[in-house]
């Protein structure tokens, strides 16, 4: 069998365009979609099963739109049906987590994510409308390899090694008292290596980084194919596009793309078969199928994502 992947959004937070913004590139997006395509918030799906069932990692505001844009994911047979099992958050943001209250309709589902991001779904109430008789929340630690399970505890065929890389705790959590990071741990970041226990194929899934530690680097040496946080091209570019957003890429815990400490430069040794960004901002110049960014990263070996974008191991 083959080892599905299914990127059901590849924006950063807001989507492609955001609703507010009139920056080049959202205007170039609803003037233009075939130069600008739109994309909504980051999320991906896999599936080992040639498609029959479906494992989430992240849940972004747009699901509901995610699944009625991709068919394998719609209801199959029944009057309710899903063929998605379960749902893996890789952080507190809201464009991961958000989707989740989309689940609601008393399906069974199984829900995993560290302790740090299921602390923040126990302490919002809205998140009790996942009628707990149906939706089990899962804590996974950190430096662990599982076994993805659905809600009844059957195997998914899926393992998921967790590792912590360096981020930021979400936003609405930020902690002024607490210093320059903000309260952040270990626990609110963290990367996937994303397995087919039967075949053994794999895959690297990071929408969100703020630097490539040397354990980073010897661990994703040689990786068959990485989906990383393309967020940003450059690390001031909130502040030159003028969208009233007054801090750098490393402030929000993302790289740049660009620069001699940039995603590009540093993958340059790693490598790596397949490299594809992904969470990619609305200022992002490379979201423009023309650009200069664009020609620059197809030609170091980078793809762009985009919704809809599938890919078979």
């Amino acid at each position: 069998m083959t080892m599905k992947v299914l990127v059901l959004g590849s924006a950063a937070g807001g989507g492609f365009p955001q609703w507010n913004c009139n920056c080049s590139n959202s205007s170039e997006a609803r003037k233009n979609p075939q130069r600008a395509k739109p994309r909504t918030q980051s999320s991906i799906a896999v599936s080992v099963d040639n498609g029959k069932n479906w494992f989430l990692f992240n849940a972004s505001p747009d699901l509901r739109q995610q699944i009625n844009d991709n068919v394998a994911l719609q209801p199959k047979t029944g009057i309710r049906h899903s063929p998605i099992l379960g749902v893996f958050i890789t952080n507190g943001d809201i464009d991961h987590i958000a989707g989740l209250l989309n689940l609601r309709e008393s399906h069974p589902l199984s829900i995993y994510a560290t302790k740090k991001v299921l602390n923040i779904l126990n302490s919002n109430t809205v998140f009790n409308v996942l009628n707990p008789d149906f939706v089990e929340r899962r804590e996974v630690s950190l430096n662990q390899t599982i076994l993805l399970k659905d809600k009844n505890k059957n195997s998914t065929g899926i393992e998921v090694e967790v590792f912590p890389v360096p981020g930021k705790i979400a936003l609405f959590l930020e902690d002024k008292n607490k210093g320059n990071n903000f309260g952040t741990d270990e626990e609110d970041t963290i990367g996937l290596k994303i397995i087919d226990k039967k075949t053994e194929k794999f895959f690297y899934y990071l929408p969100a980084c703020a630097e490539i530690t040397e354990d980073l680097k010897n661990r994703l040496k040689r990786a068959p194919m990485v989906f990383f946080d393309g967020t940003l091209w450059k690390n001031d570019e909130m502040l030159t596009a003028n969208v009233g957003v007054k801090k750098t890429g490393q402030r929000m815990g993302h790289m740049s793309m660009a620069g001699d400490n940039g995603t590009i430069e540093i993958f340059k040794n790693l490598d790596v078969k397949k490299k594809i960004f992904i969470h990619i901002n609305t200022t992002n110049p490379a979201l423009l199928e023309d650009s200069i960014e664009r020609k620059k990263i197809n030609k170091e070996g980078w793809e762009v994502s985009y919704d809809g974008m599938e890919i078979n191991l």
